[in-house]
């Protein structure tokens, strides 16, 4: 985990590069933790996405055009209370960096496992993210990772209805077989924003391919714009 004032401390160098090499997106992923999630499981989507920052596309995806790169952040999110930043905002203007942030995503502990599912309060939390970027973007995204509907607080649209994802697209990868539908509920409640869409599969072994795609997918400019 890279701490706030760790990350403080490197953007008081970073903002004025990273504007002068152009962030073409600033990316949350909001990764789900709450009980319906098994450690086996957890860790195909820790390592999966891990995996899926260090495959050769991606970086070239990350570092197009010459010059660019992406503001990135990462936190876990299970129950109302329970939301935990496991990376601050970080400059991925380099293979170094976006290598350094793969490898501390694959080495992050869980600290929650046994709590409901408020993805009303993790979509908040990802738009408050978003609000304490200090580097300049040209999008701003947040990659949703769950395999159920709300169970716990207010949905999202409470958020919604207050403007709080006011030029954010959200765009989710939902395991399906849960009941209530998790896919349904991400179709209606989840997904916001030019381009958003959704990412489906039915079990977390399918997750590394998944995240791979939906990556490529939501941080290429042509591709983010393409309806679900």
């Amino acid at each position: 985990m890279v701490s706030r004032a760790a990350a403080a401390a490197l953007l008081a160098l970073a903002p004025v590069g990273a504007r002068a090499l152009d962030c073409t997106a600033a990316l949350v992923l909001a990764l789900d933790v709450s009980s319906s999630v098994d450690a086996a499981e957890y860790a195909l989507q820790m390592q999966g996405l891990a995996a899926a920052l260090r495959d050769p596309a991606v970086v070239e995806t990350i570092l197009s055009p010459p010059g660019a790169g992406v503001m990135a952040s990462a936190f876990a999110w299970s129950g109302f209370q329970h939301q935990e930043l496991l990376i601050d905002w970080t400059w991925l203007g380099d293979r170094a960096s976006i290598e350094a942030f793969a490898a501390s995503l694959a080495a992050a502990p869980r600290r929650y496992d046994h709590w409901p599912t408020a993805l009303g309060r993790a979509t908040g939390f990802a738009a408050a993210l978003h609000g304490e970027n200090p580097v300049p973007c040209r999008r701003r995204v947040v990659d949703v990772s769950g395999d159920g509907a709300n169970n716990d607080g207010v949905g999202p649209q409470w958020h919604r209805e207050r403007g709080a994802f006011e030029g954010i697209t959200f765009n989710g990868l939902v395991i399906a077989g849960a009941d209530p539908d998790p896919v349904l509920y991400y179709r209606a409640e989840v997904l916001h924003g030019p381009g958003a869409f959704l990412e489906v599969i039915h079990s977390y072994t399918d997750y590394p391919g998944a995240i791979l795609r939906k990556l490529l997918r939501e941080l290429q400019p042509p591709f983010a714009q393409r309806q679900p």
